[in-house]
């Protein structure tokens, strides 16, 4: 059942999911099913039926900014000349399930061996892999490493734009892999974009596991409320505190209340409900309940160069797909375990209004977009009000590592290598942005000046065992009975990949704990 209206529902359930995004919709579905278990989700957007933009896909980028999204901007760069960088964040149901790029990656399988060394132990890539083919409904078959019959669809395009074909060309040319499937046994290479499209349309986690449920009697959706703060009495999470317009309520969960609120706003509502850092919480004037200083650190997030342009010699025609269709991963070094870097089409010119004007770039143009999946700078979060509408101060500090610059430097040398092949020799008039290859310090201010983001914002209450954990291996709350975490906010490693798959994976796996009491 779904209801816009607060005073519509009980007051009592079993389960609570904070956030009807990508996790939430995950967890709402498996909670409820094959069980009597009474699930409510509860989501401060809209719903998404019936909204062109959202379930078009050649629409989504016209979603940031929108009525669907938080219009969340990161703090000035300090390493990138102080840019304010916006990360869109889906506030409608589904979440950046429902407004992001549709691109389905699990990243390398040493990206989830690495969360168990950083402390998330039994969340290894041999543990998780089950979770992953589990969500699937890949059009390739089942595989060791690919599921079927689950409730996403994923497929690669019927019809790829020739910018993308070009793409898969000129990697062959210059050495690198060509891939039948990025999510195969080994993601270095290039290959046709794994895809939430089904159909001509976006395949969401509302769309795949919510909707399909919505007839359950045991499960309620209720959009338009904004919890306000969790619960806590005795040490323990028993609710949570609901507004809609001039309604308030308390809501109560027998069993649990699971945040899936994102890498943002789940760390502000533990917050607002008193656990963080003490001297934080004491800061904004609000009670210590549990003293958790790694709430709203750790943040994490994938830099990306915002672009390279070039002019097209003719006509590109309509855009195909999403908009792009084809990725590249590479190494910046060959001794690394896996590939750090990567880059996809972009079928317009992908540039800020600022870079447009600086470099003159016409419409007739492309991008090839090189970005650090590999970033290791780490920033934070943390509100400057003590309100749930409050503003907010969120710090990727890009750049700050000296490695990361270093790494996607060279991938602008990597993208011209790309763009001057006999590949796209027919599709390149000229460079556009930057207008000429540069030499090392032209590379790196090039990259501060184009400095933009693939929003995968992760890892501020991350999982773990030491005391900046806020999660335990359990995705319980540490130091709060009847509290879990199960969005990108847990994740201890920024894996190297588009972040959907991983907090899919994360909200199957958290559903299993819950209806195990683990």
């Amino acid at each position: 059942m779904e209801h816009s209206v607060l005073s519509d529902i009980g007051a009592v359930w079993d389960y609570i999911v904070v956030g009807a995004g990508s996790a939430g919709a995950v967890l709402g579905r498996r909670l409820a099913e094959d069980t009597d278990a009474r699930v409510l989700v509860l989501e401060s957007g809209p719903t998404d039926e019936h909204v062109r933009e959202i379930s078009d896909p050649a629409a989504w980028a016209g979603l940031a900014t929108s009525r669907y999204d938080y219009r969340y901007v990161y703090a000035p760069a300090r390493h990138a000349m102080g840019q304010s960088i916006p990360i869109p964040r889906g506030r409608v149901v589904g979440g950046c399930s429902s407004t992001n790029a549709m691109l389905w990656y699990r990243g390398h399988p040493s990206d989830y061996d690495a969360w168990e060394q950083a402390g998330a132990t039994g969340w290894n890539f041999r543990s998780v892999l089950p979770y992953f083919r589990r969500a699937e409904d890949w059009e390739g078959g089942a595989t060791a490493l690919r599921g079927t019959g689950g409730p996403l669809r994923i497929t690669r395009s019927p019809d790829p734009h020739p910018i993308a074909r070009a793409l898969l060309a000129a990697a062959a040319e210059c050495g690198f892999p060509v891939l039948e499937d990025g999510n195969g046994p080994d993601n270095e290479g290039a290959s046709l974009a794994n895809l939430n499209i089904a159909d001509g349309e976006r395949w969401s986690t509302s769309r795949g596991y919510l909707r399909p449920a919505m007839a359950w009697p045991n499960l309620t959706l209720l959009t338009d409320v904004q919890v306000t703060s969790l619960v806590v009495e005795n040490g323990a999470c028993t609710g949570v505190r609901v507004a809609s317009g001039s309604t308030t309520r308390v809501l109560s969960a027998t069993r649990e209340v699971v945040l899936a609120a994102g890498a943002i706003d789940t760390p502000r509502l533990l917050l607002l409900s008193g656990i963080g850092p003490a001297a934080e919480l004491e800061r904004l004037g609000l009670p210590v309940r549990v003293d958790l200083p790694g709430v709203g650190m750790n943040l994490q997030d994938h830099p990306l160069l915002k672009g390279m342009n070039f002019v097209a010699r003719a006509p590109l025609g309509p855009i195909h797909d999403q908009g792009g269709g084809a990725m590249m991963n590479w190494k910046s070094d060959p001794a690394l375990q896996a590939p750090d870097l990567h880059a996809f089409i972009v079928q317009r010119p992908h540039a800020s209004p600022e870079l447009r004007a600086r470099y003159d770039i016409p419409d007739d143009s492309f991008a090839i977009s090189p970005g650090l999946m590999g970033s290791k700078s780490r920033g934070y979060m943390r509100l400057l009000e003590a309100r749930h509408d409050g503003a907010v101060e969120i710090q990727p500090e890009f750049l700050a590592e000296p490695s990361d610059l270093r790494a996607l430097a060279s991938a602008v040398e990597t993208v011209f290598d790309l763009a001057e092949s006999a590949a796209f020799r027919d599709l390149v008039l000229r460079p556009a942005s930057p207008a000429r290859r540069l030499d090392r310090a032209g590379r790196e201010a090039f990259v501060r000046e184009s400095l933009s983001t693939f929003f995968h914002v992760c890892g501020t209450c991350s999982m773990g065992t030491d005391e900046m954990s806020v999660v335990d291996p359990t995705l319980r709350v540490r130091g709060v009975d009847g509290l879990r975490i199960a969005d990108a906010s847990v994740i201890p490693v920024i894996p190297t990949c588009n972040t959907l798959a991983p907090v899919v994976m994360v909200a199957e796996r958290a559903a299993d704990m819950m209806k195990e009491g683990t």
